[in-house]
């Protein structure tokens, strides 16, 4: 795979607060460029939610009321988060969720296109018995010993996703392959179907 032919893409992972209809706690966007995580470009938010975070998401990702009670709320970081995802593909593990909840609180924002590196794992690892990130971390068994935080903390998360997706973009001769297998049906970058030839 040439990484080089790629367009501009930042993989993304969201942390919510557990509510119904969840608020956003983390946001990050880590670069991939030539194949590799940019962590000198990549950005992350902390986030004080309007509802308080529940004892179970807490439990999980570490993000408690008292951690973040001192971050801004969202109204004053979404046009900085908003102009820093442009209009770059995003990647994502299980990406629908991210990119839902991302254009639930950015309805202006629009992603050229969305790589979903579980459909993406589906294809490529077709004997796996679970394609949850943790299992893919077994399976591919990447260099995490850069990766920021925690487990279950986005910039984590997305540090693992970026090196899940180069890894599983080496069984793929190019980008346009990679998309036909990655890109959930409905979602931004899904490739045009081939029009049918006709007579007139």
């Amino acid at each position: 795979m040439n990484f080089t032919t790629w367009p501009p893409l930042l993989v993304v992972d969201v942390e919510g607060n557990g509510q119904t209809r969840p608020d956003l706690v983390e946001v990050a966007a880590l670069p991939l460029r030539d194949g590799r995580p940019d962590t000198s470009t990549a950005r992350a938010w902390l986030i004080r939610p309007p509802r308080p975070v529940t004892g179970y998401a807490a439990r999980i990702h570490g993000l408690t009321n008292a951690v973040l009670a001192a971050s801004p709320a969202w109204p004053e970081i979404a046009d900085q988060v908003q102009r820093h995802l442009g209009t770059a593909w995003i990647c994502a593990h299980h990406a629908h969720v991210d990119y839902r909840v991302l254009r639930a609180h950015l309805p202006a924002w629009e992603p050229a296109g969305v790589i979903d590196t579980l459909r993406l794992s589906k294809a490529t690892y077709t004997d796996l018995p679970k394609y949850s990130l943790d299992a893919l971390i077994s399976h591919v068994q990447p260099d995490l010993s850069a990766a920021p935080a925690q487990r279950h903390r986005a910039t984590f998360d997305a540090y693992a996703t970026a090196q899940i997706l180069t890894a599983m973009a080496a069984h793929y001769d190019t980008w346009d392959q990679l998309v036909a297998a990655a890109v959930p049906p409905g979602l931004p970058g899904t490739p045009e179907p081939e029009e049918e030839p006709t007579l007139w």
